[in-house]
């Protein structure tokens, strides 16, 4: 199975479905089942914002107990589409939606880079230890 690392607090937040798209610099023409994997880092600059520690708190997360290391998550991923326009508040992908909200201050929408959308996320019972790398990898769940 495909899987993609993400650093902590995003990982969860988009596995949490806090977050709609998981944003990056790069395209790719992958579709179908993705993994999520937690990568060893975790964002405590990111951790400390009032509005990440409220989010991760109606969850029970907080920086102390977020999973590292760990593939916490398997989905679908649908679509992979170029941010078009930014309007400090907003943005906009080439199939003309509007990003905004919670969705677009959890992403880097920057024009050119790309918004991975996703379906189906299911919360894995029992995290899978495993080391992360770079771009999508596989795994063998």
């Amino acid at each position: 199975m495909k899987v993609l690392s993400m650093i902590q607090p995003w990982a969860s937040l988009f596995v949490l479905r806090e977050a709609k798209y998981e944003t990056r610099t790069w395209r790719t023409n992958y579709r179908g089942p993705l993994a999520i994997h937690t990568s060893k880092k975790i964002d405590k600059a990111v951790c400390n914002h009032v509005a990440i520690q409220a989010l991760l708190g109606k969850h029970g997360y907080t920086k102390e107990n977020l999973p590292t290391g760990m593939i916490i998550a398997v989905c679908r991923l649908e679509n992979c589409l170029m941010v078009t326009e930014n309007n400090q508040t907003s943005s906009i992908l080439e199939d003309g939606r509007i990003v905004s909200g919670n969705d677009y201050f959890l992403g880097d929408f920057q024009v050119g880079g790309f918004a991975w959308e996703v379906q189906d996320m299911q919360i894995l019972d029992e995290f899978i230890p495993a080391k992360g790398k770079l771009g999508l990898w596989e795994y063998n769940l």
